[in-house]
């Protein structure tokens, strides 16, 4: 396979603190000869597992690039045994657009990999991740929020695994992370998921969903800075950290078995969500109701719980489309598990 034609502008190897960029060219009508310049810090200090931090794999999602970006800033080499690559912005045209997906290409990030050397712009970053910065890491952690389009309970996660030593290593890093709740989180599919490619690569990786609709708030950022400090001082990367021990804090582990998680719109109209995230539910009890905004007087259709549980998961505009996940319902398994870093 030919080489990546991205360039690093860091040295991966070098001790100290580098900031620089990926260098992807990108020949458009407005710069004949330009570039898409990725945002990238690496810090390192002498022999120690690697960190890889991401956010912005979707462009809307703004908890990861802030807290990355405040990391970037304030973390040292000092404060670290071994090293730390930081990639706050990782499909950084869509994050510019502040969109879910690249303007340049339309490609959605996270369904891309492993990507192609000599594909679109979303295709090749998600090549050089593929290829060139997940083999340096030991751990990975990929952050997500809901977008313009969903808003979540934070939560951190991790999914089944058929290796149950790697399921382990994913499940102790993903209470370490803190968040209030902990997910071990379904897909309805998994092809082209930067996930799938880090976990089949066998590295200890952890997801997250830390709020939604398009913004961040001051408790959400709040988690994921703490979150992903927890996360380093668990790989053993992170120095002492005073701050992250001094604060008891707990988590109530979620699961998502199977499809009857997800309810999915069949209609297009108005959406009336009649349960509140982190609200219990039963199964048969009505989570939503969808109008007809073409006429009035039409009976709103009801949608049901499958199961009971927590409502983990909500769409989030006032208008809804038919395919459009409108709730997501979670088993409770545990509660009040304290956050061990």
């Amino acid at each position: 396979m030919r080489a990546s034609p991205i360039h690093p502008t860091v040295d991966f190897n070098a001790d100290g603190e580098q900031h620089g960029f990926l260098k992807l060219p990108h020949s458009h009508d407005v710069s004949a000869w330009g570039a898409e310049m990725i945002p990238i810090t690496v810090l390192r200090n002498g022999e120690g597992p690697t960190a890889l931090l991401t956010g912005g794999n979707h462009g809307d999602e703004y908890e990861g690039p802030i807290a990355l970006s405040k990391l970037a800033g304030t973390l040292t080499a000092n404060d670290i045994c071994g090293r730390v690559i930081i990639v706050p912005f990782m499909n950084f045209p869509a994050f510019r657009a502040g969109t879910r997906t690249s303007p340049i290409d339309r490609g959605n990030l996270n369904r891309s990999f492993p990507g192609k050397p000599d594909g679109t712009v979303t295709e090749k970053i998600a090549d050089y991740f593929q290829r060139y910065l997940l083999p340096l890491a030991d751990y990975v952690l990929d952050l997500h929020a809901g977008g313009r389009t969903l808003d979540f309970v934070p939560f951190a996660a991790i999914h089944l695994l058929p290796d149950a030593t790697q399921q382990a290593r994913c499940e102790a890093a993903m209470r370490a992370f803190g968040a209030p709740y902990s997910m071990r989180m379904l897909e309805l599919d998994s092809v082209g998921l930067y996930d799938t490619a880090v976990e089949e690569a066998g590295k200890v990786f952890v997801s997250t969903e830390l709020g939604g609709g398009g913004t961040a708030t001051v408790q959400s950022v709040a988690i994921t800075v703490r979150g992903v400090r927890g996360f380093l001082q668990h790989a053993g990367i992170l120095k002492h950290d005073e701050a992250i021990r001094s604060a008891p804090r707990t988590t109530t582990l979620l699961d998502m078995p199977d499809g009857t998680c997800y309810t999915t719109s069949e209609h297009d109209g108005l959406l009336e969500l009649c349960k509140d995230l982190g609200e219990m539910v039963d199964s048969g009890d009505v989570i939503a109701r969808i109008y007809d905004a073409t006429r009035t007087g039409a009976t709103p259709i009801e949608y049901r719980a499958r199961r009971g549980g927590m409502l983990a998961a909500r769409h989030f505009p006032g208008l809804v489309r038919i395919g459009d996940t409108v709730a997501v319902v979670a088993d409770v398994l545990e509660r009040g598990i304290p956050v061990t870093v």
